[in-house]
């Protein structure tokens, strides 16, 4: 985890920006000018750039410190509704004011928080934090008796968090990827580019759009890090929406899953049905809905979009789905046992426009009802994306462009 700064120091930074004056920050955030002074220095000092400009008038920022103060505002506002929401969900009362709880909690107790929920023990989150288990313990504790709920709940395997500490930690999360993209703000403007984009990568991104995004986007930002999480649809979902992916690239899906994200269609991907070059299917002019049904098929795992336009293909057909089936959600094993055998399997044609130019696979003629998945990119709904972000989505959307001629 990335060092933060205390939570205090981030909301004075933020009050002497918005009033340019370190006085007038002291009486809204109970600091000493001294202190608020102090903390100033140190940041500046620690992340290599000015924030403010110091005159006779007062504290001018700089265009990093109005940068940075932004994104505060925008971290601190997940924290305070983070409390709210948590409130809510431990005594069943909504709070008008948690204003109180929110200058008394430290960057370290939620750091804590959040190391718990991720390692499920004390001791884990110790390791993770690089501190005593008495400290992580310590800390914990003393949220929950700020807040006055539980947090943490034992159970038969370690601990895990109540669905109030559930709710605070997913606002802790995301108020710390503020902070995070502010910092990268930052570095952007006293040009340093070494900020990190992580992307989430469902199948049909993995051939073509998000390789030649990657590539592209490299040229503009050689020292920007790229890190792709691939995984099901389910858990890079989850990922996303606690701010541990900013974008997830892939097949979209129809109602939207949740409301607290947003997708973008970028193209239409059509699917195919595949087999290998000599397979006996390919000497017919005509393939039948009976032809594939008597077929051996590979599929996708249940409960994806691909699996379930496989099933309507026959049941819209009223025949009976084939039931010689292997699930796999590999593609190299999906065109090894391609190669193999006779099984057919469906595809989307981005997935696969390698194999079939060089022909080791191609596709069987058959005559069905057009079977296309939008594709395109899922982020949170209130995702504020940095301008170095902005430039990898801007490039995504053009090669989506591309990808749908």
């Amino acid at each position: 985890m990335f060092n933060i700064p205390n939570l205090r120091h981030l909301r004075a930074i933020s009050e002497v920006v918005h009033t340019g004056s370190i006085s007038k920050a002291s009486d809204s955030v109970f600091l000493s000018q001294p202190a608020i002074t102090q903390a100033i220095s140190k940041l500046e000092k620690n992340i290599n750039s000015e924030l403010f400009e110091r005159t006779s008038d007062g504290m001018k920022p700089t265009e990093q410190g109005k940068t940075f103060a932004f994104r505060i505002d925008r971290a601190l506002e997940n924290i305070s509704q983070g409390i709210a929401d948590a409130l809510k969900v431990a005594t069943k009362q909504r709070k008008s004011s948690v204003q109180r709880y929110l200058f008394n909690i430290t960057t370290t107790q939620l750091k804590a928080l959040i190391a718990v929920a991720n390692g499920q023990s004390f001791t884990e989150a110790s390791r993770i934090l690089e501190v005593s288990q008495s400290s992580v313990y310590r800390a914990s504790k003393d949220l929950e008796h700020i807040l006055g709920f539980t947090l943490f709940e034992k159970t038969s395997t370690g601990v895990t968090l109540s669905k109030a500490g559930s709710v605070l930690n997913k606002a802790s999360k995301l108020a710390f990827v503020e902070i995070k993209q502010g910092l990268d703000e930052v570095d952007l403007l006293s040009n340093r580019h070494s900020s990190t984009i992580t992307v989430g990568c469902l199948p049909l991104a993995r051939t073509g759009l998000l390789p030649s995004t990657i590539n592209e986007f490299s040229l503009a930002y050689p020292d920007c890090q790229i890190q792709v999480i691939d995984g099901p649809y389910k858990d890079l979902l989850n990922h996303l929406k606690y701010g541990e992916i900013d974008i997830l690239i892939g097949a979209l899906r129809f109602p939207i899953p949740s409301t607290d994200i947003r997708q973008e269609t970028l193209f239409e991907s059509k699917n195919t049905i595949l087999c290998r070059a000599n397979h006996p299917l390919t000497q017919k002019d005509h393939v039948s809905l009976e032809d594939l049904q008597q077929s051996s098929w590979v599929v996708s795992s249940k409960a994806t979009p691909t699996r379930k336009m496989f099933e309507d293909l026959f049941t819209k057909g009223d025949i009976e789905v084939p039931n010689r089936l292997v699930e796999a959600s590999s593609q190299m094993l999906v065109k090894e046992l391609l190669l193999g055998s006779d099984r057919l399997t469906l595809l989307s044609q981005h997935q696969i426009q390698r194999e079939l130019k060089e022909g080791h696979l191609t596709a069987l003629p058959f005559e069905g009802d057009d079977q296309s998945r939008p594709i395109g990119l899922t982020v949170r709904k209130n995702w504020f994306a940095t301008s170095v972000q902005k430039h990898f989505l801007q490039l995504l959307r053009t090669n989506g462009v591309k990808m749908a001629v």
